[in-house]
């Protein structure tokens, strides 16, 4: 019972979140619910699907910055100027698993900028080092956890001591 509960709490805020874009409000204040009706319907499929491939993708993670929130599904990237909190695809993203990297706390920029971007696929860069390079979505977590950043949904595998 609790996938059906989910479920439905998933897609009561998707729903809100398309009715409430301005864009919609202002078709329903004009009249045209059925136009808006329908766009809602596609938003609120769009962000299924971003919630599908970022429970699916193995380097799905969401990030949140000084400079917003983005919720990075390999090639693709959903990202708003606000943070988490207002950002709900993101919010239900981690909800259900997807890696969290906080940066807000990271206070080396520079290092931070210097750190190698997550791949795309499955391959790695031989040499990690330099933000050209790519490395795994563990290995940068590595990296920016070192930086300060916190982590939620970590897919590291647990150590023990």
């Amino acid at each position: 019972m609790k996938g059906i509960s989910m479920q439905t709490g998933v897609l009561r805020v998707l729903r809100a979140t398309a009715a409430s874009w301005w864009r919609h409000r202002e078709l329903r204040r004009t009249g045209q619910t059925a136009l808006a009706r329908k766009l809602e319907r596609q938003t609120v499929l769009r962000d299924l699907g971003y919630l599908r491939q970022a429970a699916t993708l193995p380097n799905a993670h969401v990030i949140c910055g000084a400079g917003g929130t983005f919720l990075h599904l390999g090639c693709a990237t959903v990202s708003t100027h606000a943070p988490i909190e207002r950002f709900p695809e993101a919010s239900l993203a981690v909800a259900r698993g997807t890696p969290f990297i906080d940066i807000r706390p990271v206070t080396d920029g520079i290092g931070f900028a210097n750190l190698p971007r997550v791949t795309r696929g499955r391959s790695v860069d031989a040499d990690h080092s330099g933000a050209g390079q790519a490395v795994s979505l563990t290995t940068y977590i590595d990296m920016v956890e070192r930086l300060g950043a916190r982590i939620v949904n970590d897919p590291r595998p647990r150590q023990s001591t």
